[in-house]
């Protein structure tokens, strides 16, 4: 793209044709106050008018946010003019907020508190009635506040980028509208498929995860036994909350965060990552030995699982009847677990660490029990694990590394790891089938044609002992609508194909700490854009140290089907580790 001369504050710049003024800028070295600048650039109206500069050839004052550069351009960012029409922009923002900054969970993250801080706005500046507000509290993954929402409209781009849905819109017009579900709706009474990725770009708290650990504070003074469970892809990210570079592992400081808070045992999700290759992996063969329903799709994210439910209710039986990992772990702890050390499945409280909001959502479902008995009693996210320790007065970073508990369900495998990133599931999965079919291990261990940490499709044949299967992964429901829709019109070629509910897999789910630029003054100026190969390496990278990598090579997965489960696919084993989908009233696509 070629170039063209533009004039910053009187200072000469080139800078490439097609830019915005805003990204000129700051590709210029000059940081607009911007409340789309910071994340993932989807609030592109230039409706929060909080990014004004004057610029020649424009009548007025212009939102640098969407307004193109053009040859001989010249910009005024710190003319009295733009400077006081930007802090009247706040100002005007607040003047309809609820200020409740000091309750408020987005406290510290909060990109309208840190523009007024930018642009020096002034307290009740403009005074008046505020918009009525509405609260909506009712679905177990998401919470809905009107009172802190400015009508930025990042969270409609996000679900429309993400996944091709609408769930989110603006109701009413003028100084009535407010962002909510279709008809004031609660995210429990719509097709939202719970996921988050609206909560991870909302630049206040309008929208937050339904925090759940009042639960387990519940728990602890009931005096149940209480154990944690922590997902893959939390240990890559958590450290972001407590200063690690983006794409830090801190699996032990992790732990020992987790034993402190009162744990009575700190456990891995990886074990049942890798259960979950176990029993995936012999539906896959069974299927396709003995004329199953093909392609088979994972089932290890619930976003994913409900978007199917609501919108290919005709193809749910191609899913694996698997439950997600921590599900069955869950099953696992209460059963076989609680058996080992003399307790009732009742006393047991199971908490599940994710990366994921829609995990909430997930441990509600009927289908998900065993004898009425959730297998996860409580779930929080990384976020709200990093407020539990700040809490607590733990100093993360003083912490010791310590290891998982080894009883039982200590051990795990690279593979489980790596569940944690797009492309990851599969990749175990082969490992395991692979091994199955042939008899021998794969060298290299790697499928790196599964690899990949954006969204969009990717597909991969594989030669297994002169067979040959052949994959696809997805993440992001636009993209997953693809693969689903070839299946439906009988023209897939696949026999296995993998769909992460969130683009980019759970290393970006909906749960996981904030990417904002302007609070990450370390990271380099493209981390919106490189922070999830950046997550996806520390898990590769972890895969890598592991002394066993393949599922089934991890011996307490082969203990626990010896002593209790007697083979994968088991009666046994689908009483604990398997469920079933229904389909839902669904929706029209935008």
């Amino acid at each position: 793209m070629s170039k063209i001369n533009i004039k910053i504050e009187g200072i000469s710049y080139q800078a490439e044709e097609g830019m915005t003024i805003l990204e000129a800028a700051k590709a210029c070295g000059y940081e607009i106050p911007s409340l789309c600048a910071y994340n993932h650039g989807e609030c592109n109206q230039g409706s929060c008018r909080v990014c004004l500069v004057e610029a020649t050839g424009a009548r007025g004052l212009v939102a640098s946010c969407v307004y193109p550069i053009s040859e001989g351009m010249e910009i005024k960012i710190s003319s009295p003019k733009a400077v006081e029409a930007r802090r009247e922009s706040v100002e005007l923002l607040l003047s309809n907020h609820n200020k409740n900054c000091q309750q408020c969970d987005k406290n510290g993250q909060c990109e309208l508190l840190y523009v007024a801080q930018l642009t020096g706005a002034r307290e009740g500046a403009f005074e008046g009635t505020h918009s009525e507000t509405h609260i909506d509290r009712v679905a177990p993954s998401i919470v809905r506040d009107t009172s802190k929402c400015i009508l930025c409209g990042r969270c409609i781009e996000r679900c429309k980028n993400a996944h091709g849905l609408g769930i989110l819109g603006f109701e009413n017009r003028g100084f009535n509208t407010f962002v909510s579900p279709a008809e004031n709706r609660s995210f429990a009474d719509s097709p939202c498929i719970q996921c988050g990725q609206c909560v991870n770009v909302c630049p206040t708290g309008a929208l937050m995860e339904h925090s759940e650990i009042d639960k387990i504070d519940e728990a602890f003074k009931a005096g149940k036994h209480v154990i944690v469970q922590a997902a893959p892809a939390v240990r890559a990210a958590l450290g972001e909350e407590f200063g690690y570079p983006i794409g830090t592992p801190v699996t032990g400081k992790m732990i020992a965060a987790l034993r402190r808070l009162g744990f009575e045992r700190v456990y891995d999700v990886n074990f049942g990552a890798d259960l979950t290759i176990m029993e995936e992996g012999t539906e896959l063969l069974d299927r396709m030995q003995n004329g199953g329903v093909l392609p088979m799709i994972t089932s290890c994210s619930p976003g994913w699982v409900n978007y199917a439910e609501y919108n290919y209710g005709d193809l749910l039986p191609h899913l694996s009847s698997c439950k997600s990992p921590h599900q069955m772990q869950g099953a696992v702890i209460k059963s076989y677990w609680a058996q080992q050390n003399g307790l009732a499945a009742e006393d047991i409280f199971v908490v599940s660490v994710m990366p994921c909001v829609a995990k909430k959502f997930e441990k509600e479902r009927e289908q998900e029990k065993v004898n009425g008995i959730p297998d996860v009693d409580a779930v929080i996210t990384t976020r709200e694990l990093a407020r539990m320790i700040r809490r607590s007065g733990i100093i993360f970073n003083r912490l010791p590394d310590e290891e998982w508990d080894q009883d039982i369900m200590g051990d795990y495998s690279g593979a489980g790891v790596i569940f944690g990133v797009t492309g990851g599931v599969m990749e175990a999965a082969l490992r395991t089938v692979y091994y199955v079919l042939t008899g021998e291990e794969r060298e290299p261990i790697e499928f790196t044609e599964v690899r990949g940490h954006e969204a969009g499709i990717r597909e991969a044949s594989i030669d297994i002992n002169g067979k040959t299967v052949n994959v696809a992964i997805a993440s992001g429901m636009k993209s997953a609508k693809v693969l689903l829709d070839e299946i439906r019109e009988g023209k897939s070629k696949y026999q296995f194909i993998e769909i992460m509910g969130c683009p980019g897999g759970c290393i970006n789910g909906g749960g996981q700490p904030y990417v904002r630029s302007c609070f990450l003054p370390n990271e380099s100026d493209d981390i919106v854009d490189t922070y999830k190969e950046k997550r996806a390496k520390a898990l590769y990278t972890e895969d890598e140290r592991q002394v066993v990598r393949q599922s089934h090579n991890n011996p307490q997965i082969k203990k626990l089907y010896d002593e209790y489960l007697e083979k994968p696919n088991s009666h046994k084993a689908h009483e604990l580790l398997h469920t079933s989908y229904e389909a839902r009233e669904g929706f029209n696509e935008i």
